[in-house]
């Protein structure tokens, strides 16, 4: 009876020692970032798209995925070697040139440099879209969690031109990521991103002015472009218990001669068609091409839904993000492009794919090989 009274004395201890620590992490951890509090939270309280405290997608999307669903995927985690999923060589990037980007001789210029990270220099101006460069995980911790793929070389802030904004689509750690905002907080003036999320930024140390936030649809102008939040269908979150408490979105950016969409992340719906509607045509699109699953579908796309999408919002030119960087489902590493080429072909839309680090050039007339085959 003793013996058993002093296992149970042990186990409990050992519960309540994990559970105040998990609770402390999550009490002082920084790189979660912290809720919308004050003017910040009374501003969207006045979004109609804000109810009962959570922000809401405009059509209804189911969160929760079946039993059924779910035991595939545990099992698929469990007992799957998951090697096709990321490389099993390294990725050989190109060397990025920060000079012949900027002397680039075109209206603009984009360089990938995994995942949804893109630098685009349209009419003057330098763009970093959802940067996620210093952090080696897509994760909460530092030592768990989705890890970046083996590329030769992961770029360094360092070799970046002067950036003259920020754009976030929304506060996963796949797309904000803590080591590089903090990095980047003392050299760029203006960072934009939907609602609730400055909260963060201003919990990172980015002075308050450089931080602006937009709801969907809203609008600003800044070094003769104009910038617009347009909807997804998404979500957010960086901790447990804060889905939706701040929003997401996609970003029009347009130029004098050129109209680009990025898509941040979303499931497909109609919205797109209201954007295309809205906003269209567009020279060139960074659409969503990753990270799907029949249990989060209502969520991410899938490829053959990327072009539909790309289609609705009546792209031209059509450039697959949000892949090639982590493994963020059960799928192989290349089938989202490889089955996207394949549906591209199909619906006669012009897809471009340089490789990680390539300056590409709009207009562009290259050709981009399917180099991702020459990996395993």
């Amino acid at each position: 009876m003793k013996t058993f009274k002093y296992v149970m004395l042990t186990l409990l201890s050992v519960v309540l020692v994990i559970s105040i620590s998990v609770f402390i992490f999550f009490q002082t951890a920084p790189q979660i970032g912290t809720d919308p509090e004050g003017a910040r939270l009374e501003r969207m309280k006045e979004a109609s798209n804000f109810k009962d405290g959570k922000f809401e997608n405009s059509v209804e999307t189911l969160m929760n995925m079946s039993f059924s669903t779910f035991r595939k995927v545990l099992k698929e985690q469990l007992f799957s070697s998951g090697e096709s999923r990321k490389p099993q060589d390294q990725i050989i990037t190109i060397p990025f040139n920060a000079d012949s980007f900027l002397e680039a001789d075109s209206s603009v210029a984009i360089t990938w440099f995994g995942h949804s990270t893109l630098l685009i220099r349209i009419d003057g101006v330098t763009i970093l879209t959802d940067p996620v460069l210093v952090g080696e995980r897509a994760s909460m911790f530092p030592f768990i969690g989705p890890k970046r793929f083996d590329y030769s070389h992961h770029l360094e802030l360092d070799e970046l031109p002067p950036i003259d904004l920020v754009l976030i689509s929304h506060d996963h750690y796949d797309h904000l990521d803590y080591p590089t905002i903090k990095a980047l907080a003392g050299n760029i003036d203006r960072f934009y991103m939907p609602l609730g999320v400055g909260a963060h930024f201003e919990h990172w140390g980015v002075l308050p002015e450089n931080i602006i936030e937009l709801n969907w649809w809203d609008e600003v102008e800044i070094g003769g472009l104009k910038l617009a939040l347009a909807p997804t269908r998404h979500f957010s979150g960086r901790a447990i218990r804060d889905r939706f408490n701040t929003l997401w979105g996609s970003w029009v950016i347009s130029g004098k001669s050129k109209n680009l969409y990025f898509s941040g992340d979303s499931g497909y719906f109609p919205g797109f068609k209201e954007i295309g509607e809205t906003y269209g045509p567009f020279d060139l699109t960074f659409m969503e091409c990753g990270a799907y699953n029949e249990g989060w579908s209502e969520i991410h796309m899938f490829p053959e839904e990327t072009a539909q999408a790309h289609l609705d919002v009546k792209g031209r030119l059509l450039m697959p993000i949000h892949w090639g960087k982590f493994d963020l489902s059960l799928h192989p590493w290349k089938e989202s492009v490889q089955r996207l080429t394949k549906k591209a072909d199909e619906e006669n839309i012009d897809l471009v794919t340089p490789e990680v680090g390539q300056i590409f050039l709009l207009p562009d007339t290259i050709k981009y090989s399917n180099w991702w085959e020459d990996y395993p």
